[in-house]
């Protein structure tokens, strides 16, 4: 099972689109949750487009909703680890996206530095979407 980050999906909804949903995963594969949600769906300029990928984006599986205190508590302690070992972090939501798919055994598929750094300090599967 594979949780999209938001670089995922930018990467698919954009025009003209630089990847394929099924080249990442079967569509029953796929999870979300909810600051991945929201990254995407603040992006929208247009109103019509915001309603259909809020629907699409619904239609997933949501893991950890509501969020919950250890979501947060495993996101400090990823952020943390990742800098006691000298390396930084630059989105504290990364931390919350990669503490759900570790909460939920789910591989975070993306295209943002900040995951590979995650699963170099963690026990996060990774897989990168672009070259």
């Amino acid at each position: 099972m594979f949780l999209l980050d938001t670089s995922a999906w930018i990467e698919i909804l954009r025009r003209p689109a630089r990847l394929r949903l099924d080249a990442i995963a079967e569509i029953d594969d796929v999870a979300t949750c909810l600051p991945v949600v929201q990254e995407v769906l603040q992006g929208f300029r247009d109103e019509a487009a915001f309603r259909t990928a809020r629907e699409a984006l619904m239609a997933f599986p949501m893991v950890e909703s509501p969020l919950r205190q250890e979501v947060y508590d495993t996101a400090i302690d990823l952020y943390r680890t990742a800098r006691r070992s000298g390396l930084t972090i630059r989105s504290g939501v990364d931390c919350v996206i990669a503490a759900c798919a570790l909460r939920n055994g789910l591989t975070v598929a993306h295209h943002d530095r900040d995951f590979a750094i995650l699963a170099r300090v963690s026990a996060l599967q990774v897989q990168e979407v672009l070259p």
